[in-house]
């Protein structure tokens, strides 16, 4: 039996937004992808729900500015004028023994000046005399690598500043922004520079003024008027009109070789024995999660095979629509990072999403307010001894909606300072994020090189596991992958752009 083939010009593996990154750009080279998503629907961790009436993000809810390659792209898309920073409101740090505001300048929580008020108040007069101590330390201090050429973040920062500033400002933001501890991520990977601005400059603190130096002046974040999931629909139509057709509900079991060609199988639908067809393609960008993208590749790139890709963090956002006046005032300005360790407390981070976003609070109306809490960390995060910090996720999603509400809704309380009762919750939604947020880890290193290091004609590979957690991390890094794989032709110019195809319609044709 012969089996039926697609052949395309080019096919995505994974449509989350490396996938349609990369899909654009091959449009954008008269280029016809087919994007192959394995979920209901494009976009990965960029999505929206609705909740008590509002469509919020689901995911991501607002992008790093620095490099300003996702504000490229959103002018490119026509979102240009959609682009708003967030209210000036600064946030908060949860520590054992009650909250403080986190500073404003610093990476990944490491002060510039220990001394500075507002890092004083968070650690100590103890804790920025010790972390003063780091101007006297030769530079070297707590910089060699370890085993497998990495250093760990957490040591650093013990090392050079001590242990008020590893654990009441570096673990509370590694924590939310990478759902790890210190301990179990790369320095290199995570603050790229730093080691060598601390060789350059003498000190940490001297090594984090210097890179906050080249930052662009102007908020380092930024968000969408609607909200980022507009970023999923406006890429879906775009490449669409562009010829790129989609896919979802097909997971790609194998990818083989055919000559100078690509042969990429899908597996059948759960429940379903129908025998899909396999595509054939000279062009490929696995688009794919980390463990996935790796088991693909095994096969093709000598030494994968011993080596795991880091499954990384399940996370779970429970979002909290609230009728309450008292939270008017945004007690803890755009939110709460939390510190290992807090007793009593859950998450790992709240965002006060209408006190962060003027638009937001517009469409809730007066007196309501949008929460979301952040739960899970990295199964490698023993900071905090699983003490307060819930580092599964498991139990959480084991608990009918009304229980789980009820935990989201005590943490809240308990965070924002103000109590919340049951009586005031409006709505409530919530997701999960399997394998979310990579861990940079010197394993993750190691496979991320080998994979790198190992071209294959034809196929490029990209995400966040290769090029880093966040927005500004994967769309240059998913535009530059991609126009490697095509010599520039003339961009095909879009189709009438009447009705853009559904990604669930063309998935019925072609499988």
């Amino acid at each position: 039996m012969v089996e039926p083939v697609d052949v395309v010009d080019a096919v995505v593996v994974g449509g989350g937004i490396a996938g349609l990154v990369a899909a654009r750009e091959l449009a954008l080279q008269g280029l016809r992808p087919l994007v192959l998503e394995a979920a209901a629907w494009p976009g990965g961790a960029v999505a929206r729900h609705t909740v008590a009436g509002l469509d919020l993000d689901a995911g991501a809810e607002s992008f790093a500015t620095r490099g300003g390659s996702v504000a490229t792209l959103l002018e490119e898309l026509g979102l240009g004028p959609t682009v708003t920073p967030p209210a000036p409101l600064g946030a908060w740090v949860q520590l054992p023994g009650g909250a403080s505001t986190l500073p404003r300048t610093g990476v990944l929580g490491i002060p510039a000046n220990p001394f500075a008020p507002d890092v004083r108040a968070t650690i100590g007069l103890l804790g920025a005399l010790r972390a003063g101590a780091d101007r006297w330390l030769p530079a070297r201090w707590g910089a060699r690598a370890g085993d497998g050429g990495a250093v760990p973040l957490g040591a650093l920062v013990r090392a050079r500043m001590g242990g008020r500033v590893l654990d009441r400002l570096v673990a509370p933001v590694v924590g939310g922004v990478h759902a790890a501890d210190p301990h179990a991520v790369d320095v290199d990977v995570v603050a790229p520079g730093l080691r060598r601005a601390l060789a350059e400059h003498g000190s940490l603190g001297a090594a984090v003024t210097a890179l906050r130096a080249l930052a662009p002046a102007g908020a380092a974040v930024a968000g969408l008027t609607g909200g980022m999931h507009l970023l999923v629909d406006a890429l879906i139509t775009d490449i669409g009109v562009r010829g790129g057709r989609f896919a979802t509900g097909a997971r790609v079991v194998a990818l083989e070789r055919a000559g100078s060609d690509w042969v990429v199988r899908v597996g059948a639908r759960p429940g379903s024995t129908t025998r899909r067809p396999v595509v054939r393609t000279p062009r490929v960008v696995l688009a794919a999660p980390g463990p996935v993208a790796v088991d693909l590749l095994a096969p093709h790139v000598g030494g994968l095979a011993s080596l795991r890709a880091d499954a990384g963090a399940d996370v779970v956002l429970v979002t909290l629509v609230l009728a309450a006046p008292g939270l008017d005032a945004a007690p803890r300005g755009t939110g709460v990072l939390v510190a290992p360790r807090v007793a009593g407390i859950r998450a790992k981070a709240l965002t006060h999403a209408t006190a962060k976003w003027p638009w937001l609070a517009a469409e809730a109306g007066p007196g309501r307010h949008v929460v979301r809490l952040s739960y899970g960390r990295s199964a490698a995060d023993g900071v905090g001894g699983g003490v307060g910090i819930g580092v599964g996720v498991e139990d959480l999603m084991a608990l009918e909606p009304d229980a789980l509400t009820v935990v989201a809704l005590r943490d809240a309380s308990a965070l924002l300072g103000v109590p919340l009762a049951p009586s005031q919750v409006v709505g409530s939604g919530r997701v999960r994020w399997s394998q979310s947020l990579p861990q940079p880890s010197a394993r993750h290193r190691q496979v991320v090189e080998t994979v790198v290091g190992s071209p294959l004609e034809g196929l490029v590979v990209t995400g966040s596991w290769v090029a880093g957690n966040g927005l500004a991390s994967v769309v240059p890094h998913a535009r530059a992958v991609a126009a490697r794989l095509v010599e520039p032709v003339e961009p095909a110019e879009p189709a009438e752009p009447a009705e853009p195809a559904e990604p669930a319609e063309p998935a019925e044709k072609l499988f």
